[in-house]
């Protein structure tokens, strides 16, 4: 089986498992004792904070045993993360199968993305890294439309069956694929080290911004349209997959990136962020003209995911997975600040203004990307006359 849809299921599974338990809460606190909706919600908030100690202490180690065999050893704590949670007969048992899952996850995506590196063909990374990014489109349209329609229909257990079940399907798979093959490549680095890569720390902060801009806005998305707005819960349901779709089928657009190269990409794609981000405030009172132009947003925030893994995962092949595991640390603080800096905000002024705010995030961004494109021009324009 090609590889590279091997690791967009990787990305699709822990994907899925991030996003399906809001959703299904209060279903799952109806079968599990003196617990409610919020209750369940803390064993989200455990997953994040377990993925980013992971990517912290975890990841890193990844670039010792190989990137292989991580991902391997991820998606075994995977498979018992969801057989705990299937079965938890208690809130605690399920927040800690959650805590497993996010040390699994911390592991997992760092090692995806570094494979992805790895066994794109010469000039086509951005390309093959589109198909990995994918992942997060299908666990964004089928995971949580599966798990509901699971829940309604069987069970919220029969949710976390299935997540098990497709985590040992792709574990088997990469058993048998070369992609599963150890590889040893050197020593542990520590992340505090890994910071003084050069262009690493520029990255990690645009990461910060992209990261706050997007699950800031995402959270209240819905809110506003069902509260703020009336429109039903199905319909405000719409804008998740219109996000969604837009999200992949903007994928073949990532040999242009491999074309022109990032540094030329990156001022282009956060300035059409920053654009979408300002549609989404200028459409904030038109539910089904927002619900619409999610796509625009889910396209954008495609190709500007695309052009921060990807240049990280071009600084250091030898500590891919200790900067990966940075990526995740900041993204999911990142999502912590964020939301909780918005839901001020949101409850103030309203989806407009956070939309803005969300668009001022990706201003420095932008304005580092342009420093950075300027700074690549000159070295360029130094070295050609050197050779000349």
């Amino acid at each position: 089986m090609n590889p590279v849809w091997l690791l967009m299921l990787g990305i699709s599974i822990v994907g899925s498992n991030s996003l399906v338990l809001s959703p299904i809460a209060s279903d799952v606190a109806m079968s599990l004792p003196r617990s409610s909706a919020t209750d369940v919600m803390l064993a989200s908030a455990v997953y994040g904070a377990a993925t980013a100690i992971s990517a912290l202490i975890l990841a890193p180690k990844a670039d010792q045993i190989g990137l292989r065999r991580a991902l391997f050893l991820a998606l075994v704590g995977l498979c018992f993360a969801m057989a705990i949670c299937a079965s938890a007969p208690a809130l605690w048992v399920l927040i800690a199968g959650q805590a497993l899952a996010g040390l699994a996850a911390g592991l997992a995506l760092p090692a995806i993305y570094g494979l992805a590196a790895e066994i794109a063909p010469t000039g086509r990374e951005s390309e093959t890294l589109g198909k990995v990014l994918t992942g997060w489109t299908l666990s964004l349209v089928a995971g949580v439309s599966i798990s509901a329609v699971l829940t309604d229909f069987m069970h919220w257990r029969a949710v976390y069956m299935l997540l098990g079940t497709a985590a040992l399907f792709l574990l088997i798979a990469l058993k048998r694929n070369s992609t599963s093959e150890p590889r040893s490549v050197g020593n542990v680095t520590s992340p505090l080290k890994a910071l003084r890569i050069e262009g690493l720390p520029p990255i990690l902060f645009a990461v910060a911004c992209y990261m706050a801009a997007f699950y800031g806005l995402y959270a209240y998305l819905g809110p506003h349209l069902t509260q703020g707005l009336g429109v039903a819960t199905g319909i405000a349901g719409l804008a998740a997959l219109s996000y969604g779709v837009g999200f992949g089928v903007v994928a073949p657009l990532d040999r242009l990136i491999d074309r022109h190269g990032a540094p030329k990409s990156a001022p282009v794609i956060f300035a059409l962020l920053l654009c979408a981000y300002i549609g989404l405030s200028l459409l904030a009172p038109f539910g089904m003209a927002l619900i619409a132009f999610c796509f625009a947003w889910g396209a954008a925030n495609h190709l500007g995911l695309n052009i921060l893994v990807g240049q990280l995962t071009a600084l250091s092949p030898q500590q891919r997975a200790t900067i990966l595991g940075l990526y995740s640390a900041v993204t999911y603080a990142a999502m912590f600040v964020g939301t909780t800096v918005f839901k001020i905000v949101y409850e103030l002024f309203g989806f407009s203004v956070i939309a803005l705010l969300s668009a001022a995030c990706i201003a420095p961004a932008l304005f580092s990307a342009v420093r950075r494109q300027n700074h690549v021009s000159k070295a360029d324009i130094h070295r050609n006359a050197k050779n000349g």
